[in-house]
Order: structure tokens, then sequence, then C-alpha cells
């Protein structure tokens, strides 16, 4: 027989005045699956998101790309003479020399010379002092270069027909130059790149000007 004095406790009521049942609990446990669920998406998606911004900044920011060295456009005859019967010329060219820099990061680069030749024979030199290129940019070096014919043998060079050139009215140049230097990426990260310059330029000697420049 139970004790006359023993209490009996009811079941605590909950807030909104029924008992707390088993659903209720069991609600309150999807709920919180599916908030952690949620929250393993979002980690999920930031750490693809970051991955992709590692391989993009190592595929295009920290790629070394080789920079340009040639003679840009503008090149100009400032003064030409020319003698078909010796066979001789001597020229003056205003040469604008370019580095382009495709790299996010500055390319600094040795002093160098750029070779001008006739028929394989050198006719003219310009000295490039060592400079830098910033990042994505065009480092401009405006030269004058004087070129002679005077300078080789007997005026005629190997391989080439400075008589017949002259008589013809143009004349075959080529400008060739190598360039050492460095890309820095970040301020620590440094990578040597050697490029060098092979452009072929046609001067009309009638009309005393540049008729093409080509590089490659």
């Amino acid at each position: 027989m139970a004790d006359k004095n023993q209490q009996v406790y009811p079941i605590a009521p909950s807030a909104n005045g029924h008992p707390r049942s088993d659903e209720e609990s069991l609600v309150a446990k999807e709920e919180k699956r599916k908030k952690m669920i949620k929250w393993a998406g979002y980690i999920a998606a930031f750490t693809v998101f970051q991955v992709l911004v590692i391989v993009v900044f190592a595929l295009v920011v920290m790629k070394v790309r080789t920079p340009k060295f040639r003679v840009g456009d503008g090149l100009q005859v400032k003064a030409l003479t020319s003698e078909p019967s010796v066979p001789s010329f001597n020229m003056t060219l205003y040469a604008p020399i370019r580095v382009k820099n495709s790299n996010f990061g500055p390319y600094k680069y040795d002093a160098t010379a750029v070779t001008f030749t006739y028929g394989g024979a050198t006719v003219g030199q310009v000295a490039i002092p060592k400079g830098k290129a910033s990042f994505k940019s065009t480092k401009k070096i405006n030269a004058e270069v004087f070129l002679s014919s005077g300078s080789i043998p007997s005026g005629i060079p190997s391989g080439g027909n400075l008589g017949s050139d002259l008589n013809s009215g143009t004349l075959t140049l080529n400008s060739k130059g190598a360039m050492t230097g460095k890309v820095e990426l970040m301020l620590i990260f440094k990578k040597k790149k050697a490029i060098t310059m092979d452009c072929t330029m046609v001067i009309n000697v009638s009309s005393k000007s540049v008729q093409s420049v080509q590089c490659q």
C-alpha cells in the first residue's frame, strides 16, 4: 500500500502548456542536423573557392612569361646618303627599342647592345643601358643609331649585293640583340629570363623612309 504521505509530482508542462513529447525532441534533433549540414555545405563551398583562388593565382599571377625585346613602331630614317656606283650608304635611324613585360612583377634587365646588320655584316650598333620594365607595361628606350657600309670590307657584305639593292631602291637590314634579366614576383620570387631580338626592316632608299618592320 502506498504511503499516504507520498506526494505525486505532475509532469512539468512545456512553454505552451502541453507536456514535452518525444516528437518534439525528434524535431529539435532534425533541425540541429539540418543546421550542421548547412554549415558543412558552407565550409565545403568556401574550401572549393579557396582552392580555385590558389589555382588561378598560380596559373595567372605566378606564371612567368618571357618578355619581348624588339624594335617598336615609329622607326624612322633621319638621314640617308647612298652611292650605288661605289657602292656605299650612310644612314641615321631613330630606333625605338621596346621591352614588353606581361608579368605581374617587374623585369630587371642587364645592359646590352642591339646590332644592325646588312647581308650578315655589322653596319651599326646601339647600347642599351640596364633598366627595368614595370609589371604589365612596356619599357620605351628611344635611341639613334648611325649605320654605315664603310665598316664592311670592300663595301660589299657577304651574302648581299649592295650595289643592286641601292639601284633597286630598297635596303634590307636586320637588328639582333640578346638581353638577360630577372622577373620578380611578390618581391620574393625571382626567375631568370633571357630574351632575344630578331627584326627585319626594309628601307626605301628613294623616299628615305621605313617601308616595313617585322620582328620574330
